[in-house]
């Protein structure tokens, strides 16, 4: 229902509604966009009046998306993103310089970034973009990074964040081990199964949490501090391992599982007050781009 109507919406409209999703209140959308509190207020009155249903909840905290306005922000994203690689080649400005620093995933970074750099650096020869991997250290809010390509969102601080697409997740094991668990007994279970997981250290991410609920305490074949090292382990045939789709696909390696229940959103973050810079608007729409062209693979 809301995919057939969305087309028909006033982009403004849309815009608002983005910007309270995003900020959670009325009050901060307000402030975000320089507009005033009733004329936010109107805009969502008018998008819910075109849909013909509420998208957010009004609660004491503030404003909670409910299930159209989810499948909506889902479609306003995407128009988003479509206007803003259509403004950036129309307005291409004639020369952008300076450094940026951008931090992302080393998996972003190796497999999705570095391939299609020289697409920028063809259009930016100026351009200095220093590539920030080690992301556990860091951190926005102190200014270590101008914009991040990450999995998180943030959840303070001076900063604007937007949604490009999704990472998917699979259970994987290279074809020798696959066909070597299928001669056995455990061929849909996992009970004699190798596992190559993270790090103790890394025990938060969600696809440590997904194998050490899996193992319920039994011990991996391997642990590793990256995600460089599980695919090659994997690949190698060492146990079965949770990779994000892109990487493992290519690698020929065989999904056992492919929902997990465990993909993450792709997060763009920018410093509030480098928003308008011209180098990293640059960095910033090539980023959109690549999700973009390569969601599909990204997601799985």
């Amino acid at each position: 229902m809301i995919g057939k109507q969305a087309s028909g919406l006033i982009w403004d409209d849309l815009r608002v509604f983005l910007a309270v999703a995003r900020a959670g209140t009325l009050s901060g959308a307000a402030a975000q966009l320089n507009l005033g509190l009733a004329t936010v207020s109107r805009r969502i009155e008018r998008l819910e009046g075109d849909i013909g249903r509420p998208l957010f909840l009004r609660q004491q905290t503030g404003c909670r998306l409910t299930g159209d306005g989810a499948a909506l922000c889902e479609r306003a994203e995407e128009i988003e993103a479509a206007a803003l690689s259509l403004t950036a080649s129309l307005h291409q400005p004639p020369e952008v310089s300076g450094h940026v620093r951008l931090a992302t995933a080393e998996n972003l970074a190796t497999e999705l970034i570095l391939p299609a750099l020289p697409r920028l650096t063809e259009i930016y020869p100026l351009l200095q973009l220093e590539i920030l991997t080690d992301i556990a250290t860091v951190n926005l809010h102190r200014h270590d990074a101008d914009l991040a390509l990450r999995m998180v969102a943030p959840q303070r601080g001076n900063l604007t964040q937007q949604r490009l697409g999704r990472l998917g997740y699979g259970l994987y094991g290279a074809p020798a081990y696959v066909a070597t668990r299928q001669v056995g007994n455990d061929a849909g279970h996992h009970d004699e199964d190798r596992f190559i997981t993270w790090s103790e250290t890394r025990g938060h991410l969600p696809a440590a949490g997904w194998v050490e609920r899996l193992l319920q305490g039994r011990a991996p074949a391997l642990r590793t501090t990256s995600l460089a090292t599980q695919l090659a382990a994997c690949v190698a045939g060492i146990g079965l391992a949770v990779l994000p789709h892109f990487l493992a696909r290519p690698r020929g390696l065989i999904c056992l599982n492919a929902d997990l229940g465990i993909d993450q959103n792709i997060w763009l973050i920018i410093q509030s007050d480098l928003a308008q810079s011209r180098r990293v608007q640059a960095v910033a729409g090539f980023c959109r781009m690549l999700v973009q062209e390569r969601q599909a693979e990204l997601a799985g």
